[in-house]
């Protein structure tokens, strides 16, 4: 479920806009309108990009907090 929404979902999206730009409508209406299905698809995809970011730096948190709960017991870091 995580790939289907992280990367399909914005690829296909991304796709429906090209596919509009080819197929539908008159010249000026079909770019702009397959651009703005075009800048759905990035938006979506640099959202989860962010947000796998943000969680990034919760994991590495836990690890420093980890570590030093180690050194409080052992007297030393682990990696020494």
């Amino acid at each position: 479920m995580r790939i289907l929404v992280r990367y399909v979902l914005p690829a296909a999206i991304i796709a429906g806009g090209i596919v509009a730009m080819i197929l539908v409508g008159p010249d000026d209406e079909r770019y702009l309108g397959g651009a703005a299905i075009i800048g759905a698809g990035a938006a979506i995809w640099l959202i989860n990009l962010m947000f796998r970011l943000s969680v990034s730096g919760d994991e590495e948190r836990d690890r420093e907090e980890a570590a030093r709960r180690y050194f409080d017991e052992h007297g030393r870091w682990p990696d020494e």
